[in-house]
């Protein structure tokens, strides 16, 4: 079994691919930066033992990170559980997709791996978004070469700002959604504000960049932390896949594997 695994600054996601390619399951746990190698290893093999699965099981494993602090742990914990060889995205490996941008190493690898699962199942060009502490998102153009994105705050992030620095806003659920637009209490009015709010700045950047593209109907595919609110409520469609980033891991193993 392939683990694919990718730490970003929210969660660290992983899944396993069985030898068809078929992802066999898939799951995530809070990425916290003081977790030590041990503990890694600890979280892993628990969350494993969930799905019926033994480190044994695992022939070759691949990591994307966003967290230099962790990745080193992640690698240690890897090399702790299983013999099984390591790939890590970075420069020198073949992922297929063209990166046009100033530094191309600077684009992080979550990203690079999302662009190229959504190019699996869509023709360019298109837009991925990974909602993480921030929102990102890149252009794909009808080459199918990552042209350049945009970086943000994401709607969490947001809002636990705005709670924590003000004395009597409320905390609230952004998976439910709005009651109305025009909030009538506190709460409401700022439920309000984050999801329709962050809707409407989403279609804005979605609009734009679709322009830049000159592609007016390039479809958006989302993935990461995006509450399903925010979603229903952008008058733009997104397909949301929460593995779209693990996917994109497989296929880049695949490519670079030795036959």
């Amino acid at each position: 079994m392939l683990l694919a695994l990718n730490i970003g600054n929210t969660n660290v996601t992983f899944g396993g691919y069985d030898s068809s390619g078929q992802r066999v399951f898939a799951s995530r746990f809070y990425s916290d930066s003081a977790l030590s190698s041990d503990e890694l290893v600890y979280k892993l093999v628990n969350m494993l033992a969930l799905y019926h699965i033994q480190p044994r099981d695992v022939d070759a494993a691949i990591l994307a990170s966003v967290v230099p602090v962790l990745t080193s742990r992640m690698r240690e914990a890897l090399e702790k559980m299983t013999n099984a060889p390591l790939m890590e995205v970075g420069p020198g490996l073949k992922s297929g997709v063209r990166i046009r941008m100033d530094n191309p190493a600077q684009l992080g690898g979550e990203l690079l791996c999302a662009a190229v699962g959504a190019l699996q199942t869509h023709k360019p060009p298109l837009l991925v978004m990974n909602m993480d502490t921030a929102a990102t998102l890149v252009a794909v153009d009808a080459e199918g070469s990552i042209v350049g994105g945009v970086i943000l705050p994401s709607p969490a992030l947001s809002l636990s700002a705005l709670v924590r620095n003000t004395a009597q806003l409320p905390q609230i659920d952004m998976e439910l959604p709005a009651k109305r637009f025009l909030g009538t209490n506190t709460t409401d009015c700022l439920h309000s504000g984050i999801v329709n709010g962050s809707a409407l700045m989403l279609d804005g950047l979605f609009a734009r960049c679709r322009a830049t593209l000159h592609a007016p109907d390039a479809p958006v595919i989302a993935t990461g932390t995006l509450p399903a609110s925010i979603r229903d409520a952008c008058a733009t469609p997104i397909e949301y896949n929460g593995t779209l980033i693990l996917d994109g891991l497989y296929s880049i193993w695949k490519r670079n594997v030795k036959k």
